[in-house]
């Protein structure tokens, strides 16, 4: 089912078994069980048609990778930000000038 909804994971690869043995627990952190699972995603299916699923999870997963990305790059500022804070001055040696 996994490879049908999500084409762009590999049946079988290790990032397609880590989000399908993570699936569970993910759901139980927010309460859900099978039932609830199964009439959400019935009313997303009726809501938005099956021709559409497709569409929309490729923009999500499009956004949710910005939203990586831009929480990466401003770790990055911050790291940065700070070793440069944290950079000793060297003072400029005099020259002699004749």
């Amino acid at each position: 089912m996994g490879c049908v909804w999500f084409p762009a994971l590999q049946c079988g690869g290790s990032a397609y078994r880590y989000i399908m043995s993570s699936l569970p627990v993910v759901f139980a952190a927010f309460g859900f069980g099978s039932t609830e699972l199964l009439v959400v995603l019935a009313i997303v299916l009726v809501l938005f048609g099956g021709s559409k699923l497709p569409s929309l999870a490729k923009g999500l997963g499009q956004s949710v990778k910005e939203f990586k990305k831009a929480s990466r790059d401003e770790e990055e500022e911050k790291a940065a930000a700070e070793a440069k804070k944290t950079e000793p001055s060297t003072p400029a040696t005099p020259t002699a000038t004749k």
